[in-house]
């Protein structure tokens, strides 16, 4: 018999499908917020080392309705454009930052944010409907901000040796299956990919091995979140049990290692532990 989904992917689908902001400090320093990161991203473009990543695969490739990655002449699958949108926000490090027991970026999200944001805009006028609104951006981009910074309050991943653009896959996910149309099964299916998939160890982040995957990890994550969540409205089963399967699920496999310097204990092992629920206070703060 198959288990109900993980309580920690049912309230985050929850959350981005039912949440309503009211705060307006939310809305308005999410404003702030996209017009930093978009900056940080234009400055990229002045580094060569970060514009060689950018583009299609196959060059003069021709997308229909196809994303564009700001800055550049590109219009992508949105895919490619979400690889290529975050990689250009975080190459300099420079947009925002969210420090707790994990630290992390959480406008990274924007690359599947803006790139499924502009996709979908496009074919919708295409067929005569109405394009998104930048207030369905914003959202997002509150909750996005709210799942990565809520799970990482009292979350160590890198105590285990895992990158924390693992969450910046989770909440883009959770975020970009829901602007795609995505009902609560196929969110569901989503998030609990986006937990089992593989996960990015650190080792880039730390000398002797630190590099320029520090800069396009986190626009690699949110890439693979959108490709996800296309598998997921696809109609690809989920599984329930990505985090607490015994043996084969995340905790487990996961994050419960140790090592001799930083042994953990055994009441820290094996599931995540939460300050409070999802609201909006991330963005806010």
């Amino acid at each position: 018999l198959r288990p109900d989904y993980d309580q920690v992917i049912q309230d985050i689908v929850d959350y981005v499908r039912d949440y309503r902001i009211e705060s307006e400090e939310a809305w308005q320093t999410a404003h702030y917020c996209l017009l930093d990161t978009l900056g940080c991203g234009f400055l990229a473009l002045r580094f060569p080392e970060c514009t060689k990543h950018l583009g299609p695969i196959v060059e003069g490739t021709v997308v229909p309705h196809g994303a564009r990655v700001p800055g550049t002449p590109y219009r992508l699958d949105p895919v490619k454009a979400a690889w290529d949108i975050g990689c250009m926000v975080r190459w300099l490090d420079y947009n925002d930052t969210w420090l707790a027991a994990e630290w992390g970026h959480p406008s990274d999200n924007l690359g599947g944010i803006l790139a499924v944001a502009d996709y979908l805009s496009q074919k919708r006028v295409a067929n005569g409907e109405p394009p998104l609104t930048m207030k369905a951006v914003l959202e997002a981009m509150i909750k996005a901000h709210e799942v990565q910074g809520v799970l990482a309050l009292e979350n160590s991943f890198n105590r285990v040796g895992l990158d924390h653009v693992l969450l910046v896959k989770v909440a883009s996910t959770a975020v970009v299956s829901h602007l795609m149309g995505g009902n609560r099964e196929q969110m569901l299916s989503a998030v609990s990919h986006a937990w089992v998939d593989g996960q990015a160890l650190r080792t880039y982040r730390h000398a002797p091995n630190a590099g320029s995957r520090k800069s396009w990890a986190a626009g690699d994550a949110t890439s693979r979140a959108v490709r996800l969540a296309d598998i997921a409205l696809r109609g690809e089963m989920g599984i329930p049990g990505a985090l607490t399967a015994p043996q084969w699920g995340f905790y487990d496999v996961l994050f419960s290692k140790t090592n001799k310097d930083q042994a953990i204990k055994p009441e820290e092992q094996r599931q995540f532990s939460f300050q409070r629920g999802y609201g909006s206070y991330v963005m806010e703060n």
